[in-house]
């Protein structure tokens, strides 16, 4: 039986030999070969699959030894070890999914496999994904071939280079899809799409068309549109627009200075001159960095600076000519808006509002940049133009593993800061703590305070708060800003706090304080938009 059975086996053995053998010089054709071969019944199926199937995958197994044993550490001795992980991460992450598209894809296997080994893509991973598409893809031939007939495949060799131009150009055009589904512009018009769904993110002129249309029928209703500038008779236009921070605080320092941050005024000049009367206040002062330089007149945070150098100190003064304040740096850690608000002629105020404000981190995984880990966050990729610029030199950095970057200083909403619905703050402690504060300023009635606290319990309980700076009646409730809150519970929010903006500022004309014209309501807001436009990005 032995003696009949060799010679029927032997050509069977050379033949699946001589396909394991042409596998290592040409992959489809071997396996083209031996789907022919088997069709013409000169070979058994499990035999033919056997020799191209273990030829592919062994020759797949080979690229990526060479690969793992010479290139990687030939990269590591050309320094590329941060290059290695990034790959090595991305690899990880969609690792799979590439080398099983390569297994389809002549001409990208010997690139592909030798980029796996060079990187040291997981061994046990490999030798699976590897193997299965192997065994998929020699699966797919044998069927072909016996679906089409050994006839065909003449027609399919004669027609095999334009079908395999018509199929590259499908995965030249998929994977240019797919390289733009990953770039950074289809990032960016993703978030685009996205942030027209999230009002918290809409333009200003989208978001306050409503509020305007508002504070055109309180006007009406109220027989003055520059009724507002009469809310607060002590402050220029009631704090409506371009009032000074320094006058403000100033006051504030006068009257209650344990619970202001320290604050000084730098006049318009040369930068030369306003850096040596810094020195000569951080000296008499004993103030040292870092301390807060931000404009007189501004809005929304604009050009806020914690100084944390002498160097960015006069590099400040070259970039922002308008008046500029010297603030105490608050360290905080907390943040919170209160809004606080009295009736004229009551004896007691009350707040309005509370916002607690959250200050964006990210954290570093040892690999991506400060600009993919900003673009990887959902909330920050959000406002990833602002973040960016603010870091600029530092949006190529890769973070350290479980090191923090702080996206933004300043406690404002269009600087990127998150902003919650802070009422849990509320006490009755915290109105007596701000009611004497707020009527010792003559002529305030409304406006927010922006407070650092060193802790929510000290906060209620009316202690341990900073004023760092207090906005008239161009303040908002930015409560309005937490997103756990709808559409319409901002707008009723807004719609209130102008209806009592509306109604002090009554109250104070019945009194005798007359209203400034909407001719110099707008000359203001338009010189304070022309010093807002040169402040630099704040922190």
């Amino acid at each position: 039986m032995a003696s009949t059975w060799i010679p029927i086996a032997a050509p069977a053995l050379a033949q699946a030999g001589a396909v394991f053998a042409f596998t290592f010089v040409s992959e489809d054709a071997a396996a083209l070969g031996a789907a022919v071969i088997v069709a013409s019944g000169a070979l058994s199926w499990p035999l033919g699959f056997a020799a191209a199937f273990l030829g592919i995958w062994l020759g797949d197994l080979w690229l990526y030894a060479m690969a793992r044993l010479i290139g990687a550490p030939f990269l590591k001795r050309m320094k590329c070890d941060v290059a290695l992980e990034r790959s090595r991460a991305r690899l990880a992450r969609s690792g799979s999914f590439a080398l099983i598209l390569i297994r389809f894809v002549p001409g990208l296997r010997l690139p592909g496999y030798l980029a796996a080994g060079a990187v040291s893509f997981p061994l046990a991973r490999f030798v699976l994904v590897t193997g299965l598409a192997a065994a998929v893809w020699v699966t797919g031939i044998f069927f072909t071939v016996r679906w089409l007939g050994v006839g065909e495949i003449s027609w399919l060799q004669q027609h095999a280079s334009s079908l395999a131009f018509g199929l590259l150009g499908l995965v030249v055009a998929g994977l240019l899809f797919h390289s733009f589904r990953q770039s950074a512009a289809a990032a960016r018009l993703r978030l685009r799409l996205q942030r027209l769904t999230k009002w918290e993110f809409w333009p200003m002129g989208v978001f306050y068309a409503p509020v305007a249309l508002f504070y055109f029928w309180l006007s009406l209703r109220h027989r003055g549109f520059g009724l507002p500038t009469a809310a607060n008779p002590g402050l220029p236009l009631g704090g409506l627009v371009g009032e000074s921070k320094f006058a403000i605080l100033d006051a504030l320092q006068s009257h209650g200075p344990a619970h202001t941050a320290a604050t000084w005024f730098l006049a318009p000049a040369p930068p030369p001159a306003r850096f040596d009367q810094l020195l000569e206040i951080l000296q008499r002062e004993s103030i040292e960095v870092p301390f807060i330089l931000k404009p007189d007149v501004g809005q929304r945070g604009a050009g806020v600076k914690l100084i944390r150098s002498l160097a960015e100190a006069r590099g400040y003064f070259e970039d922002v000519s308008a008046a500029v304040v010297l603030q105490r740096y608050a360290s905080g850690p907390r943040e919170a808006g209160i809004f606080y608000y009295r009736l004229p002629g009551e004896r007691s105020g009350r707040i309005f509002a509370i916002t607690d404000k959250v200050f964006p981190e990210i954290t570093g995984d040892g690999f991506r940049s400060v600009e993919a880990l900003i673009l990887a966050d959902p909330r920050a990729a959000q406002v990833a133009d602002t973040y960016l610029r603010r870091h600029a030199d530092r949006r190529s950095e890769i973070l350290a593993a479980g090191a923090t970057l702080k996206l933004v200083e300043a406690g404002n909403h269009s600087q990127g800061c998150i902003f919650r619905d802070g009422s849990h703050l509320l006490t009755p402690a915290l109105v007596e703590a701000f009611d004497p504060i707020s009527q010792a300023i003559p002529g305030f009635f409304i406006g927010r305070y922006d407070v650092r606290y060193a802790s929510d319990e000290e906060l209620r309980a009316g202690r341990g708060f900073t004023i760092l700076e207090l906005n008239g009646a161009g303040a908002e409730a930015t409560n309005i800003y937490d997103t756990r809150n709808s559409l319409w519970y901002a707008y009723r929010t807004l719609y209130r706090q102008w209806e009592l903006v509306f109604r002090i500022g009554a109250l104070n004309r019945a009194r005798g304080f007359a209203p400034a014209s909407g001719l110099a309501i707008l000359r203001e807001w338009r010189r304070t938009s022309q010093l807002i436009a040169a402040h630099p990005a704040a922190d």
